[in-house]
């Protein structure tokens, strides 16, 4: 496995190196010992499929807080993804910021999300299935989420709305404010 960090503190691209030979090939997806080596956790609590049938379906930007959140080592084990990983830990230096990342079966890469950070992906093809490793167990009541679209993380989707997405994905708030509150402050100085 090849551990990169990115722009953003405690997130990584892990790249699989897979050996080829003439039977295909063969990767590790997974290693406990070079997570805990590059000083991310290896201890996983649960392993998740997510299977999608159709190109532009998003999910997320979620997160869990408190006891129960959660690190994610997330991989595209068919199709294509692009995975977001939004800072919204206050007191991290990228606060706010966002890292995406397209995540193939073809390419080998995860994104690792730590916790206090919001993800969300959407995928690039049909048929597509993610594989999240998770270091603590799904609780309802401590999920918190992030809309996909709003203006103080301006995330720059590759694939242009409309989007298939759950209710609950299309009614998150606002983080910061909302866009009617934009309107009125520019309204307010140009008076």
């Amino acid at each position: 496995m090849n551990i990169t960090l990115t722009k953003i503190s405690g997130v990584y691209i892990v790249k699989r190196e897979p050996f080829s030979d003439e039977r295909g090939t063969f990767s590790r997806m997974f290693c406990r010992r070079e997570l805990e080596a590059a000083g991310l956790c290896g201890e996983i609590a649960q392993m998740n499929l997510s299977t999608n049938r159709k190109k532009g379906t998003l999910r997320g930007l979620h997160s869990q807080f408190g006891n129960a959140a959660e690190d994610k080592l997330v991989m595209c084990v068919q199709g294509a993804i692009f995975d977001v990983c939004v800072d919204v830990r206050k007191d991290s230096p990228t606060y706010l910021q966002w890292v995406g990342e397209t995540l193939s079966a073809e390419n080998g890469f995860g994104l690792y999300v730590p916790k206090g950070c919001a993800h969300g992906y959407l995928t690039l093809t049909d048929d597509t299935q993610v594989l999240y490793l998770v270091t603590q167990y799904y609780t309802p009541n401590t999920e918190v989420g992030y809309r996909f679209d709003d203006p103080v993380f301006g995330i720059k989707w590759p694939v242009v709305a409309p989007y298939i997405m759950s209710e609950k994905d299309k009614n998150w708030e606002y983080y910061g404010f909302r866009p009617v509150d934009v309107t009125q402050k520019l309204a307010r100085t140009d008076a």
